[in-house]
């Protein structure tokens, strides 16, 4: 891939950020020597390898990827017999332990079904090592230490340095606590020099401490000197200091040895450990960037939805849309300065870029992406005011090397090219280079100033203008790319918003070519009819999805309704089974006890027997009766009906209004609530209101545990009206409605309160929000009241 078009579209900045989601040095090697890739099976891989991590990340959060170090001097160290000190052999006890416990990882996840084939495939040549892990720790227990543990010789050796140890310094506090030798001695202390214990004596009594002198202080006041009394036992100490060591190196040989004998499994280890490292830093970056994986194809097919620039602000920078390869092969935008043409352009290029390095790409799905040869870039400075010949000439020169090196599979990227010269000349330039790429179908993104490019867009099949909007209004750009359109250069609209008179506008406008003030007013019709367009196509997309909401919110209604029918139902059921039971029970209780006084001999009381007889049973045939006098079910069908009458729909349990009569089949509409259905008189029965407006004026309702709840259910109407009220009015007359609405199962009410000043919906938010049966209270759709409607779903 071309250097300069890596470092002009800064590919080594997201080099940088995979760096540092690394874990390791080996996994850091991997990262450095990156690049893009032009076979397409080698992408398609690559970008596997990414979603793997990717996806398990996103369930998982994370992976058991422990140190990995570099273990590639270790090993030579091994192979050639010699040994590793305590703080390599904890490196490489380390690294195993990653190993083991990544393919572990790996298998669990491929446990049930491969999902994770390329990560299977990775963990499978890993290799465990649990035994040399178990010695390596058990015989180092820091960077420099070695346990006593370690062997039993080392054990035997270092219990016999401490009792040397404990010997030699009680024979020395015995000759320093001598009252007779503390007047030679500097200090009553026992102090090491060159690995013996000595003691400080005054350098005028030396004859009087006979010992071994080891060294003297700075002024030579002080000898220090090893008594005789412990020559021999300090001897003893240090040959068992040589024999410790000489046993460490042999417990460090051993154990680095067990590494020797698997040198070529250890390299494997270290191997794969490097790669999924790798892996997993892709895997990171995607989630950080929200990336995904693009569809690949090799046809040079560019399709970049909402693609944004990874090096900018997520929140901030607007997604491009764009595409190029299938209908035309040249894309030129044009706009104005700052207007974002030169982002979009390092967009496509470092997108491309990422892609065939394996990388997911921060852009939506659907993102499609070609595998190019190469990507060749020649971008500058498009903010400069000036360009100079010299700046011309660079630019020109990486033009020429372009031409010479591209193929028909490449991608090039050209920023304000022919600028820095006479834009006569330029543009000509211009024209010449993209129309010998255009020939060749090289896919080419060009950005441009030049009127004589937009022209020369309209007229060429296969080229196509695109432009990046800038809103004149507020003098700023949108930074939205906009395909199929050119772009208008807005100077005499911007001098005039900025306040340039009229006259000065005028008399430059008359400079103008009129061909191209017509051109001119032709891209400002274009824009304005685009406009247009988009505001149409933003508002049926708006109606839509408030079809589709309010289709959802009818059908989940609808369910609702039948919902609570059956469990209506069922609850009627339950409780005419209880009762019924009850009143058998207490039946059979008392015919019992009356044949227990028949037994005794009460016979003048037959008659008495008899008549409580024919009481229960006349008092359970009336339990029976009251508890299905209001079901539908058992309802004659009504006959003459007429519009206005008010009937209950059985499989609804909710009353509404004839609006048709019914036809030959018995079919006719009926006004429930908000809806209009079509039902069969065999589901409506006609609804007694003298006999309603009996329980309205006694207040009597049906007592609780006996059907009382089907039959509040076939009353409550499931909206109230309280326009006109004042909030304490109305939350005293709602709280009464509520507990009605809840007693009858009722899922969801309307609440009428209308738009007004908006005082009576705002006062009864709070009384809503505290109300115990209210689960729910939000705003009804625009064609269900709106403002003037809150709906409240029930607990």
């Amino acid at each position: 891939m071309n250097e300069k078009t890596l470092r002009v579209l800064e590919y080594e900045k997201i080099r940088e950020m995979l760096r540092k989601r690394a874990h390791s040095a080996v996994g850091k090697v991997h990262v450095d020597e990156m690049a893009p890739s032009s076979s397409l099976t080698e992408v398609k891989y690559m970008l596997d390898q990414t979603s793997e991590t990717a996806s398990i990340l996103m369930k998982h959060n994370t992976f058991p990827l422990g140190p990995v170090h570099d273990l590639t001097s270790h090993i030579r160290v091994a192979e050639i017999g010699s040994f590793l000190y305590p703080n390599q052999l904890m490196e490489a006890s380390d690294t195993f332990r990653t190993a083991r416990r990544m393919k572990r990882f790996i298998e669990k996840q491929n446990h049930d079904e491969v999902l994770y084939p390329i990560l299977g495939e990775y963990g499978g040549f890993l290799t465990e090592m649990k035994v040399v892990e178990d010695e390596i720790e058990a015989a180092i227990i820091g960077e420099s230490e070695i346990s006593d543990n370690a062997s039993p010789e080392l054990r035997r050796i270092r219990r016999e340095m401490s009792n040397k140890n404990n010997a030699i310094r009680k024979k020395m506090d015995s000759i320093i606590q001598s009252t007779a030798n503390q007047k030679y001695l500097q200090d009553a202390i026992v102090t090491i020099r060159q690995d013996r214990f000595v003691v400080p004596v005054k350098s005028e009594f030396k004859n009087m401490i006979k010992g071994l002198v080891h060294d003297q202080s700075g002024s030579g006041s002080t000898l220090y000197i090893e008594p005789f009394a412990v020559v021999e036992l300090n001897n003893q100490l240090k040959q068992l200091k040589l024999d410790e060591k000489a046993e460490i190196e042999r417990i460090l040989t051993a154990l680095t040895a067990l590494i020797g004998e698997r040198a070529d499994q250890v390299r494997v280890n270290q191997k794969y450990l490097a790669i999924l490292d790798f892996m997993i830093a892709k895997g990171q970056l995607s989630l950080v960037m929200e990336g995904m994986a693009p569809v690949l194809n090799d046809k040079g097919y560019v399709r970049i939805r909402n693609g944004r620039h990874p090096l900018l602000e997520a929140k901030t920078v607007v997604p491009s849309n764009m595409w190029i390869g299938d209908d035309f092969t040249t894309l030129l935008v044009t706009g104005p300065n700052t207007g974002g043409k030169t982002v979009t352009l390092k967009t496509a290029g470092l997108l491309a870029l990422m892609t065939q390095s394996g990388l997911h790409v921060p852009a939506d799905h659907g993102t499609e992406m070609a595998v190019f040869d190469a990507v060749y870039a020649d971008i500058g400075d498009e903010q400069s005011i000036e360009q100079s010949l010299s700046t011309f000439s660079s630019h020109m020169t990486n033009i020429v090397e372009i031409l010479d090196k591209v193929t028909e599979n490449s991608f090039v990227l050209f920023d304000e090219l022919g600028a820095g010269t006479d834009p006569t000349e330029g543009a000509a330039l211009a024209m010449a280079i993209l129309n010998k790429l255009y020939e060749r179908k090289i896919r080419t993104i060009a950005t441009t100033h030049y009127s004589e490019l937009k022209q020369y867009a309209i007229v060429n099949e296969g080229i196509e203008n695109a432009s990046v909007e800038f809103d004149v209004q507020t003098l700023s750009p949108t930074y939205k790319l906009l395909i199929g359109v050119p772009g208008k250069s807005n100077a005499f609209e911007i001098s005039s918003k900025l306040g340039l008179s009229d006259d000065l506008i005028g008399k430059a406008r008359a400079l103008v070519n009129h061909e191209d003030i017509a051109f001119e007013e032709i891209l400002s019709s274009i824009e304005d009819n685009r406009k247009q367009s988009e505001q149409e196509r933003d508002e049926a997309i708006k109606l839509r999805l408030e079809i589709e909401k309010l289709k959802k919110k009818l059908e989940e209604k609808e369910t609702r309704l039948t919902d609570q029918k059956d469990k209506l139902v069922r609850k009627a059921k339950e409780e005419a089974r209880a009762i019924l039971k009850k009143a058998k029970e207490e039946s059979e209780e008392i015919i019992k006890e009356l044949r227990g006084m028949q037994k005794q001999g009460v016979k003048d009381r037959n008659k008495e027997i008899e008549a409580m007889r024919n009481k229960l049973r006349d008092n359970l045939n009336a339990t029976a009766d009251t508890l299905f006098d209001d079901q539908p079910a058992l309802k004659k069908v009504p006959k003459n009906l007429k519009k206005g009458d008010t009937v209950r729909v059985a499989h609804l349990g909710q009353e509404g209004s004839v609006l048709t009569l019914p036809d030959a089949k018995g079919d006719l509409t009926v006004q429930v609530g908000i809806m209009k259905m079509n039902v069969n008189l065999k589901n409506l029965m006609l609804v007694d209101v003298q006999k309603e407006a009996k329980y309205a004026s006694t207040g009597r309702k049906p007592a609780k545990g006996s059907g009382g709840g089907l039959m509040k259910s076939m009353h409550v109407r499931p909206e109230i009206d309280i326009r006109g009220q004042n909030v304490e009015e109305a939350s005293h007359e709602l709280d009464k409605y509520l507990d009605d609405a809840y007693l009858a199962n009722l899922g969801q009410v309307r609440i009428i309160h209308g738009k007004g000043t908006g005082a009576l919906k705002k006062g009864l938010q709070d009384f809503f929000k505290r109300h115990p049966h209210v689960k729910k209270a939000e705003e009804a759709a625009y064609n269900e009241g709106g403002s003037g409607v809150t709906l409240i779903t029930l607990k």
